[in-house]
């Protein structure tokens, strides 16, 4: 997805009280090189609260992995596995030299699933809508989906949760999955990225033709990168800005790809945020509002942004494949600059569609 504009330092996690020492016994979780345990399209239920907390070492993390207030309302809850996460692309973040953006989680047990975003509610109220990852040892298999109540997320531990989950840094900054990404991922090589795509296709991610298309996409972005340089860019000096003061629910279209570039400089950016090959497919067609940009946690460093004139739009997402060989899997919301919007008038408001956290 485009980096967000500026950058900052990476921080350092806080101290929890929770005991990794009082972790339960649930059996072995499959490493690197094992047939994963689950897969796309299965059902599983959230564990309690009180059990996923016990798995936690004292930086409230699993091998790295944070857990968030805004996961706990699914807990008990029986959903649907969308993907392994076998791997991602992370934002523009401080990563060790010679490592890439393109990651795996330490321990190769992270799963999505289906429509569960991150509300943010908890976190200065970003909108940035991540999909939440998933230890497998906070999940257990379901036989089918359950036609009973789910229990309440916060019944037995709301008290301990609050204290226990921190939301922000000793420095004020906020703490969750994506401004601790780096720690819970291990860099990727190029042999690796090319057994991952293979896993991806056993284990339900992607189809075949899926996968052949975004590999394909992947050489043909890389073959016009070197003979065109940075696509799609512009010719301005100064960037124009046009605000539509957009609201979630309404429909707008996204101008034509000339009418946008007209709008780049030659880096392919508008006042700073890149408008990305991802973005291309859209132009043109009709989508909601999601959310406004106004609150985004930058990935990687807990630092708030505030991004003026943009939105977010209801299932605008990428896949990374024009960036990283196999993609990513965890369909990052993009961010659009009102600008390369045009309001539909007279649309009828909605609440946005997909499942907050």
């Amino acid at each position: 997805m485009p980096p967000l504009p500026l950058a900052s330092e990476p921080e350092v996690m806080p101290a929890h009280a929770a005991s990794r020492d009082a972790l339960p016994a649930r059996g072995p979780i499959p490493g690197p090189g094992k047939a994963p345990q689950l897969r796309s399209g299965d059902v599983v239920r959230v564990l309690p609260a009180s059990e996923i907390l016990a798995t936690l070492d004292g930086k409230g993390a699993l091998d790295g992995l944070v857990v968030m207030p805004e996961m706990l309302e699914f807990c008990g809850k029986e959903l649907r596995v969308y993907r392994r996460a076998e791997q991602i692309v992370t934002d523009n973040v401080p990563i060790g030299e010679g490592e890439s953006r393109v990651r795996s989680f330490r321990g190769n047990d992270v799963v999505l699933l289906e429509g569960v975003r991150c509300s943010g509610r908890r976190h200065g109220d970003c909108k940035r809508g991540c999909m939440i990852f998933w230890k497998e040892s906070w999940l257990q298999r379901a036989g089918a989906l359950s036609t009973a109540a789910p229990e309440d997320p916060g019944r037995e531990v709301s008290g301990e949760a609050t204290e226990l989950l921190s939301t922000t840094s000793p420095s004020g900054r906020m703490f969750c999955q994506s401004s601790e990404i780096v720690k819970a991922t291990l860099h990727l090589s190029g042999g690796d990225r090319l057994r991952i795509c293979g896993k991806s296709i056993a284990n339900g991610n992607y189809s075949p033709w899926q996968m052949m298309g975004m590999l394909a996409t992947w050489v043909r972005w890389k073959i016009q990168q070197k003979i065109m340089g940075v696509y799609p860019r512009g010719e301005c000096e100064t960037t124009p800005g046009e605000s539509l003061a957009l609201q979630p629910g309404e429909m707008v279209q996204v101008k034509r790809l000339d009418e946008i570039v007209s709008t780049l400089d030659k880096r392919g950016k508008n006042r700073g945020l890149h408008f990305s090959p991802d973005m291309i497919p859209f132009c043109g067609k009709q989508l909601r509002v999601r959310s406004r940009a106004d609150n985004l946690v930058a990935e990687g460093t807990g630092e708030m942004r505030h991004l003026k004139n943009t939105v977010i739009l209801e299932d605008a997402t990428c896949n990374s494949a024009t960036f990283a060989f196999g993609g990513c899997t965890r369909d990052d919301l993009l961010y659009w600059r009102e600008i390369w919007l045009r309001r539909i008038g007279g649309a009828e408001r909605a609440k946005p569609t997909t499942q907050p956290a």
